[in-house]
């Protein structure tokens, strides 16, 4: 069983109003309740937004939410809040529609305090609010997380930070780039998205910004939160053995290799012909290159590698799904 709880608050009654967090909450919901093969990822996500004066989220009910969020044995309990963010000398708070100063939102530590004790196997925390790096941290040691196994936190911002929507409005900086990885931006080549590739994109992304995400987790092995179709077939990828005998092996190209011919290598009787084992086993080495899993040795292009009779080898990439392959974990 794959829960989640999406919380996105616009309307506080005492606070500044905000434009882009409820946008952002349906934006997750959006991407997360299928796989992109349409199968369910989480099921009937539960969505909890504040627009207005009647349709408010308070302290109670957002507390009471996340309780029942982190209440049992799930594979995994994600939770994702957009909203206001404050924090103090006593710690940081996810402030709801009813507070007042901030320090009366629900604070992180109780936050902690129930993905902690959770019995669900991965619990996996996402903030987009300002100062929501602080989220896991000690309240004893400076620069120390306490997070329990299982738990994964991922936020907009560094603790002494704000977090920031992007021009115009409507949406969140942060949430925006975690929708895109969500979308297949962070999906490895056999298509899963984990918090790891997440934050990985994110961190890149973010590079013109202020603003810096926050990674925190205490995990043997990624959870995927979502799978997204894979840039190369799985029987492509399968395939790397059977090109490559081993990890290190330099494939040797000949023209046969390849289809295309020029007027003048068509014409000449020393270029070999195109061999159609040769030309199918090309396009699997020319799918390799696009994802970065084979290049040409000594040769700009594959094809001049084959032109010019020179090989092809594995890059870095290529001999760790190489070794996975060879291992049978893919």
């Amino acid at each position: 069983m794959r829960k989640a709880l999406i919380v996105g608050i616009d309307h506080y009654d005492n606070l500044e109003n905000l434009t882009g967090c409820v946008n952002d909450a349906f934006a997750v919901k959006a991407a997360i309740e299928r796989n992109s093969d349409g199968t369910l990822n989480f099921p009937s996500p539960q969505v909890i937004t504040g627009t207005s004066a009647t349709q408010c989220v308070t302290k109670r009910s957002l507390k009471e939410a996340v309780r029942q969020l982190f209440a049992d044995d799930s594979e995994i309990a994600l939770f994702y809040f957009a909203g206001h963010g404050y924090i103090e000398d006593t710690g940081g708070f996810l402030c709801s529609s009813d507070s007042d100063t901030g320090d009366d939102g629900l604070a992180l530590a109780e936050l902690m305090k129930l993905a902690n004790s959770s019995q669900a196997r991965n619990k996996v925390i996402i903030l987009d609010s300002c100062h929501s790096g602080v989220v896991g941290n000690s309240s004893m040691t400076t620069g120390l997380a306490e997070i329990s196994d299982g738990v994964t936190i991922l936020t907009a911002s560094t603790a002494d930070q704000n977090s920031y929507e992007t021009p115009g409005g409507g949406a969140g900086v942060f949430t925006s780039l975690f929708v895109d990885a969500l979308n297949g931006a962070a999906a490895n080549l056999v298509g899963d998205i984990t918090p790891g590739s997440v934050y990985a994109h994110i961190d890149q992304s973010l590079g013109p910004w202020a603003q810096r995400p926050v990674f925190k987790t205490n995990v043997k092995t990624f959870v995927s939160l979502r799978k997204a179709e894979p840039p190369i077939s799985l029987a492509d990828l399968q395939a790397l053995t059977t090109h490559f005998p081993s990890a290190d092996h330099n494939l040797q190209l000949n023209p046969s290799f390849e289809p295309e011919r020029s007027s003048e290598q068509l014409a000449d009787p020393l270029v070999l012909p195109p061999n159609p084992v040769n030309t199918a086993t090309f396009a699997v080495l020319q799918r390799y290159v696009k994802v970065n899993l084979v290049r040409p040795v000594d040769a700009p292009h594959m094809w001049h590698a084959a032109m010019q009779s020179k090989s092809c080898e594995l890059t870095v990439l290529g001999q760790h799904y190489w070794e996975l392959v060879s291992k049978g974990m893919i």
